[in-house]
């Protein structure tokens, strides 16, 4: 008897899942299956807590297909060698999934796959997941493609006859054997559905009153952002039961909880403008590793300072709320997306390093690493993109800002707790009868920064902004918003401009 087969990829969830739906309405047996890609894994953006948050997801998901009287068959190799595996024992009619925009191996791992069911007279059909659109032509109806997308009904699990492999699958690989690096956050959030609805629950009934003026301070953001992110991003949830579930959270709040309100309608926007920059990959997947606008190409190509690199990746600026910063992610996996922007505005500019490898290092300490959100934010905060103002975002006057007190500091650098308020922002510069008196040695406990911070930002902001001015730098930017920009419309107008689209995507 004849089957097909659903491809779970970034999509471990039965609810809401349109491709299983779909394979369900055709009336055959479904093969539900999920690969583990020793390719994928071995590239520059994986990190073994991403593996460990999929590992937990595809255990919640293979218990909830056995409660159903199914089956998750979980095999290890290169796609096409596992269907051609698969087909030569038992041929299958269709293949269907979900689209991922991912990183380029998986773009060019979606391209073989569809070549394989071509040899093979195998149909191959994907489906949307987020609102993103495949083969986009243009911009103007983005907006409401994405509104039609998330008020669809949600689907609840479709019943299935199972179909099932002739022999056992073997136990998923080791971390080692894929090749990762074994460090593991050990306050990461845990993957699978039930704590990713737990998560959605607590952040739509308590959590959302934090939301509006919580979301920035890295002290108040771990408990104010709705912290969904590596549920969407693996697809234990789907975009548009979250949506939908906040939709209905606003509608149910009584007046009195304007607060609570306004913080979910900002949640819903933000979940828009994570569309929106998972589509520029989607409409440009070279973005991932060449400049989106090219007149930048050489800016910080061929300036790399490895001791730069290694200052920011070991936490040792010198600049507390840049290394807190990564003490926090190395610990947790997760950062507020202000404290992101800050690091890579950090590494732009008085650092003046590269995008692509800074990229590649933060998109293995970002638990919910989203290829499509993560390059063109890379991009935009490094001033690459050629259409966005640049935003150069100062460490100290961050501190400042959000940390004023120095809680989040203290919290992450050890060696800060001893440091007295007056020296706090810039501990370098004590001198040495204090450093005695507090027992912190400048150098060793606390590093020095490698370079002055207003002088390389100055010289920084020199050279982008020349390039800037050049003016075949310039014509080009037509193209770019022609293709890229945002054609969003606000549904009251504004007294005020909108704030930055960029710092809205990830503050989840």
């Amino acid at each position: 008897m004849s089957y097909s087969i659903v491809w779970f990829k970034r999509d471990l969830r039965l609810h809401d899942h349109t491709a299983l739906d779909y394979a369900a309405r055709q009336g055959l047996p479904v093969l539900c299956l999920y690969v583990v890609e020793p390719a994928v894994w071995a590239q520059p953006d994986a990190a073994n807590q991403h593996y460990q948050f999929l590992l937990e997801s595809l255990r919640e998901l293979y218990a909830e297909l056995r409660r159903r009287g199914g089956h998750l068959h979980v095999l290890t190799g290169d796609i096409p060698a596992v269907f051609d595996r698969l087909y030569a024992s038992a041929p299958f009619t269709a293949i269907y999934a979900h689209e991922e925009t991912g990183n380029d191996v998986t773009y060019r791992r979606d391209r073989a796959v569809s070549r394989w069911c071509r040899a093979q007279g195998v149909t191959w059909r994907e489906f949307p997941q987020f609102g993103v659109v495949r083969r986009l032509q243009s911009r103007d109806l983005w907006q409401a493609n994405w509104n039609a997308h998330t008020a669809l009904p949600c689907l609840p699990p479709p019943p299935l006859t199972f179909a099932l492999l002739p022999w056992a699958d073997a136990l998923p690989p080791t971390p080692q054997a894929l090749g990762l690096a074994l460090h593991d956050p050990p306050h990461r959030q845990r993957g699978g559905r039930p704590l990713g609805l737990s998560a959605l629950h607590g952040f739509l009934t308590e959590r959302s009153g934090q939301y509006r003026g919580g979301i920035s301070s890295p002290l108040s953001a771990p408990t104010a952002c709705s912290r969904l992110s590596p549920y969407l991003a693996y697809g234990c949830l789907s975009l548009r039961e979250v949506v939908q579930a906040t939709r209905q959270q606003v509608a149910s709040l009584p007046p009195t909880a304007g607060r609570q309100k306004q913080g979910l309608t900002a949640f819903i926007s933000r979940l828009y403008w994570h569309c929106h920059f998972i589509q520029k990959l989607e409409s440009e997947p070279e973005l991932e590793y060449r400049n989106l606008h090219r007149g930048y190409d050489g800016l910080r190509e061929h300036a790399w300072d490895q001791a730069h690199f290694e200052a920011l990746t070991m936490g040792r600026t010198g600049w507390p709320m840049v290394d807190a910063c990564v003490a926090m992610l190395h610990d947790t996996g997760w950062l507020n997306f202000r404290m992101r922007a800050m690091l890579v505005s950090v590494a732009a500019y008085p650092l003046w390093l590269d995008w692509r490898p800074v990229g590649q290092w933060l998109a293995r300490q970002f638990l919910d690493y989203e290829p499509g959100i993560h390059w063109s934010q890379m991009q935009m905060q490094s001033g690459t993109t050629g259409i966005n103002t640049p935003r150069i975002y100062n460490p100290l006057k961050q501190a400042v800002d959000h940390d004023p007190q120095g809680h989040f500091v203290r919290a992450w650098l050890p060696a800060m707790r001893q440091v007295p308020d007056s020296w706090l922002s810039q501990p370098w510069r004590m001198p040495p009868e204090v450093q005695a008196r507090c027992g912190v040695r400048v150098g060793e406990d606390i590093a020095v920064p490698l370079v002055d911070l207003a002088e390389a930002t100055r010289e920084a902001k020199s050279r982008l902004f020349a390039l800037r001015a050049q003016p075949e730098v310039r014509s080009a930017k037509a193209a770019i918003v022609e293709k890229h920009g945002s054609r969003a419309r606000p549904l009251k107008p504004r007294r005020k401009p909108p704030p930055d689209s960029g710092q809205l995507a990830l503050e989840f």
